[in-house]
């Protein structure tokens, strides 16, 4: 066989899967070739449009699923094992994993961003491909995760029995926020532009949190009943018995996962604050949405309800940050830990500009 003839994809059925087969990566639940990142930008021309050309990556490795933790760019043997190099990292810059592989089949370059043993760059043989476990116990010594984090953050993810995977983005604010937390973080900004399926960021992060045990009792403010209905029948749907909706200003205090319409927690007089039925010390967690519409203001009615449970891990969910003399989302959460505009969901095809 003479290997300057094999295709692309030749190379990668032939040469690169095998290696990373015998390197003992789970072919089924570690490996994902030819993943999406984006689905190239709408153009837009009168009454016709077009898309430019989408993202896609040869190979994403994932130390568990939806933990990814390298790249490999694949090319023909008629490149050399480095060709691929700049555009895996590049790849690797949007989905900031570590490690990034390029290979014509003959072997790999290896390009490790955090070089722990000081060489940044190196070639490898076929054989020679590390493990899973290897790549994540040096990021995880390269992040300073003890075993109580790591656990936390290699938390199964909620599956529906697909191999659907969250958008690159939504992977990065539920990783970064699992993270965040599991490293003591109490106050939590992301913003996601309207339409990037913030609910969804919100019920993983929730799902994740409360399958560890490491948040036991959670509880999810929107400001409109429409969204909370939608939100306990649709994303939030596979907590079954363990949700309620807060009702009547009435306070059953036997769930795990409550959803409110922010207000319905609060009231001009005290015996209607529905809140102050549950002990300051009640919930582990507590998500508002569209956090620039109420808790941002010192005097606010979500202001109110966040310090009464202060103790309370609290993540603000918003597409517009608010930063005025008077309000802050910045000044009480702190600076994003995670940032998708609307801007980079146009440039990724997510969105259309009008």
């Amino acid at each position: 066989m003479n290997k300057k003839q094999l295709s692309e994809r030749d190379i990668c059925t032939k040469y690169i899967t095998p290696a990373l087969a015998q390197a003992g990566w789970d072919i089924a639940t570690q490996v994902r070739e030819e993943f999406p990142l984006t689905k190239g930008r709408i153009i837009v021309r009168g009454k016709l449009h077009t898309r430019a050309k989408h993202k896609r990556v040869d190979y994403v490795l994932f130390y568990k699923p939806n933990i990814p933790i390298a790249i490999i760019e694949a090319k023909d043997n008629n490149h050399t094992v480095g060709d691929g190099m700049q555009q895996a990292l590049g790849y690797a810059d949007m989905l900031q994993v570590p490690f990034v592989f390029s290979s014509n089949g003959d072997g790999f370059l290896f390009h490790n961003k955090i070089a722990l043993d000081g060489i940044v760059e190196r070639e490898l043989a076929l054989h020679e491909f590390p493990t899973a476990e290897t790549l994540w116990q040096g990021w995880a010594q390269h992040r300073g995760l003890n075993d109580q984090q790591k656990a936390l953050v290699t938390q199964d993810y909620f599956s529906d029995g697909s191999d659907k995977s969250p958008r690159y983005y939504q992977l990065l604010a539920i990783n970064k926020t699992i993270e965040a937390i599991a490293r003591g973080r109490n106050r939590i900004l992301l913003v996601m532009a309207t339409g990037t399926g913030k609910t969804f960021t919100a019920f993983q992060i929730i799902w994740r949190l409360w399958k560890s045990k490491a948040k036991k009792r959670i509880l999810f403010l929107a400001d409109r009943s429409i969204l909370v209905d939608q939100t306990m029948t649709n994303d939030f749907k596979p907590f079954g018995s363990a949700i309620t909706k807060i009702r009547k200003r009435q306070a059953n205090k036997s769930y795990e996962i409550y959803l409110s319409l922010y207000q319905a927690a609060t009231g001009n007089e005290e015996e209607r604050n529905i809140y102050k039925q549950f002990s300051p010390d009640f919930f582990d967690l507590i998500i508002i949405d569209e956090c620039h519409r109420g808790s941002a203001a010192a005097d606010s009615a979500w202001r109110e309800i966040l310090e009464y449970f202060t103790s309370a891990t609290q993540i603000g969910l918003t597409a517009t940050p608010k930063e005025t003399k008077e309000v802050s989302n910045i000044d009480y959460f702190g600076d994003p830990i995670y940032t998708y505009s609307l801007r980079q969901g146009i440039d990724d095809g997510f969105f259309c500009s009008l």
